[in-house]
């Protein structure tokens, strides 16, 4: 017995690896299991599902959460972490609106549903086991009896009902013969007990006696007759089990069969270690040898260019030394006119023409040179500037042989940045590699160049997140096809927009007018329909009357802080105006708008009146651009001289409207190029709203944030 329990013993521990919680890295603690069949603790799906939707809120936040317009708890908070298991959650409350994040096991996004935490089921076989596994690993700690008087005796028996741990002594006392309590199930000492009967998770009162084929999943009759799997093929726990348990048993015998098969596979792949790790070294002698010549060529070409400029350099001194010693002759009592000043003193005439005739013209040129004066050399060295911008993006390139593997091109018009980053590019079908690396940067104003960060990717599409707001990112990509790397791409350069993204949706209440606008049912979309009743308006125009905007505004205000978000107007737009506005001007708005909005009135409605030029107020409480036909008209102010036709540009794809609360600052972006087209103070004394209004045909819409489902969406489609 005693070798029996040696054996199970080493079993246990060496399964250790199968009971290691994937995402906190410790032993299973009450682990659930995932939609895609992988298990994860209890505490740490509370955990990943709090950090998830933090960081999808944090996007209408800034990086500290302090400017945040949404009511936020603190974070840890355990009021919130509880709610997390509660199912409904709804937009704008407390508990989070994602119940979808990645499964640390397989990274893929696993959706927990409405039901949230609530519809996973507890994985009690895997929980047993570990326990088994603590036991083996604390053989020499024993589990005392919970009933005896102090000091209490080494337990000998569990009560699988009582959820108690008994002596013998004890346990004859609770559970006398002749009575239900002598019927309950006993095991050997544990402090793990799981219930009986597994109970549903959808319908609490409900035991799970069918298994759905089509979800994998056990369920119970309520579920089939009119739930989640009414149209699911199920059959009995009993068959499932005999099913379930025949096919591992097979398994695991086919395995058992092979191990010889196995040991030997072990064997090369030790062999296979050793020779990679003695490939890797000797790779590595390889390219520092490579690394040493380059070195040597610099060295060898960074000499003689030293000495070339010190040649010059040596030249052009002699030349001003010789140049100064010429002009210091030409002081008194000094060089050429000390001496002349004794030649004056010759009284001999005969002797004083024969010396005066040549001294006369060394005197002629030194006075002409005197008169134009001009540096004997040049002090600038211009000419010898190295020039290595060529060598060092050569450099830059440099990478292993590629072997025939062609290198990735990012795809410019699929990848761009909003809350997060979304890179896709190309690779030849040919070619296709076994996975590759992208790699990211920050470049610093500066252009100060940060090290690279590098991600493995499968596809070829990826998702970067938590990059800062208003920076420069430079990408690129590598192909790798077994243990051979391609080149990398050519880099691209993606400016991140200049405050966190704000996310919100239409307001389908608020001033809606369900007449003329016609909303999508996730209200990121809003349609103008120019039909008949737009005519019979503006057949009233005869009598100076003017046909009125259709409003519609954000569902979540401003309140503090820095946010940023971005749109798309249809091309096929008459008149759209887009910008923010406050909240006692948009019901002012709502209220009359017949009475109050007109074109020609509005004082950034994009008409160029006069009266609309002199009215222009840098305090007022909103700020709205005009777009339309194609085209984005910056508004003219009263100290403007620009002509109207420099202030229409061609419409961007897509633009971004940046909001800074505290500072009263709005501003207008070019999406494409993270440009600037139009900013000017708004007054934000109250709640501001991102506000939008329709004339005639027309059509917004609203960015989508870019997520790892979003991802998995473009490529399905």
């Amino acid at each position: 017995m005693e070798g029996d329990g040696s054996d199970s013993l080493v079993t246990i521990k060496n399964i250790e690896r199968e009971l290691i919680c994937p995402a906190c890295k410790e032993l299973f603690t009450h682990p659930l299991i995932l939609p895609c069949q992988h298990s994860i603790c209890h505490k740490c799906v509370k955990e990943l599902l709090l950090t998830h939707d933090d960081s999808f809120n944090d996007v209408g936040s800034d990086n500290s959460n302090q400017s945040s317009p949404r009511l936020r708890l603190p974070s840890p908070s355990m009021d919130k972490i509880d709610r997390l298991s509660r199912p409904g959650w709804k937009r704008g409350s407390l508990t989070p609106r994602t119940t979808t994040f990645p499964c640390p096991g397989c990274e893929h996004d696993v959706d927990l549903g409405e039901r949230g935490i609530s519809g996973l089921f507890r994985n009690f076989t895997l929980e047993t086991i570990v326990e088994r596994y603590r036991q083996a690993a604390r053989a020499a700690t024993a589990i005392m009896c919970d009933l005896c008087k102090p000091p209490p005796q080494e337990s000998t028996k569990s009560c699988m009902d009582c959820s108690a741990s008994y002596c013998n002594e004890c346990f004859k006392i609770y559970h006398p013969w002749g009575t239900v309590k002598a019927q309950h199930e006993y095991v050997g000492p544990t402090t793990n007990f799981r219930p009986k009967i597994l109970m549903c998770p959808e319908h609490e009162t409900e035991r799970i006696n069918m298994y759905c084929e089509l979800c994998r999943r056990p369920v119970c009759h309520l579920c089939k007759l009119g739930g989640n799997h009414s149209n699911h093929r199920v059959t009995t726990m009993s068959s499932a089990y005999k099913t379930l348990k025949e096919k591992l048993s097979k398994d695991i015998d086919y395995l058992i069969g092979k191990e010889s098969q196995v040991k030997s596979q072990i064997s090369e792949l030790n062999l296979l270690m050793k020779e990679t790790e003695c490939n890797g070294e000797r790779a590595k002698e390889e390219a520092v040898t490579h690394f040493e010549k380059l070195f040597e060529v610099l060295e060898e070409r960074k000499s003689s260019v030293l000495k070339a400029i010190d040649a010059s350099k040596k030249l052009r001194l002699d030349k001003f030394q010789t140049q100064v010693e010429e002009y210091q002759g030409l002081l008194e009592n000094s060089g050429l006119v000390g001496y002349a000043q004794e030649v004056l003193k010759e009284t001999d005439q005969s002797c004083f023409v024969q010396t005066a005739k040549q001294l006369h013209l060394r005197i002629q040129k030194a006075t002409e040179s005197l008169k134009s004066f001009r540096p004997a050399a040049q002090t600038s060295f211009e000419d010898y500037v190295v020039n290595t911008s060529k060598q060092t993006e050569l450099l830059g390139e440099l990478s292993f042989f590629s072997s025939g593997i062609d290198v990735p091109e990012i795809n410019e018009e699929q990848s761009r940045v909003y809350n997060n980053a979304l890179i896709n590019w190309y690779h030849p079908e040919k070619d296709k590699a076994d996975s590759y690396v992208l790699e990211y940067r920050k470049i610093n104003r500066d252009e100060e160049m940060l090290s690279w960060n590098e991600v493995e990717v499968c596809g070829t599409s990826k998702v970067i997140s938590d990059l800062e707001s208003n920076c420069n990112y430079a990408f690129r990509v590598r192909a790798y096809k077994g243990s051979i790397c391609s080149p990398c791409s050519r880099e691209l350069t993606l400016h991140t927009p200049p405050a966190p993204v704000f996310s919100f949706l239409f307001d389908e209440k608020c001033g809606y007018n369900n007449e003329h606008l016609l909303l999508n049912l996730k209200r990121d979309r809003v349609e103008s329909r120019a039909g008949f009743n737009l005519l019979l308006s503006a057949e009233r125009v005869q009598v100076g009357y003017y046909t009125s905007l259709d409003y519609i505004i954000g569902d979540v205000g401003i309140t503090k802080g820095k946010h940023f978000w971005a749109f798309r107007v249809e091309p096929y737009s008459y008149l759209v105006k887009v910008g923010v506005a406050s909240s006692d001007k948009l019901q002012e708005w709502l209220r009359s708008p017949r009475d109050a909005v007109s074109p020609r009135y509005e004082q950034d409605s994009g008409h160029d009146s006069g009266s609309e030029d002199a009215c222009f107020d840098s305090s007022q409480p909103f700020t709205l651009v005009t777009i339309g036909m194609k085209k984005f008209f910056i508004p003219k102010s009263a100290t403007s001289a620009n002509e109207p036709e420099n202030r229409v540009l061609p419409m961007p794809t897509s633009i971004g409207i940046f909001l800074d609360y505290d500072k009263g600052r709005v501003a207008f972006y070019d999406m494409d190029h993270m440009k600037c087209l139009y900013e000017r103070q708004v007054d934000c004394s109250h709640t501001m709203y991102p506000a939008f209004a329709l004339m005639g045909s027309g059509g917004i819409q609203l960015e989508e944030p870019i997520t790892a489902k979003y991802l998995e969406y473009q490529e399905h489609m």
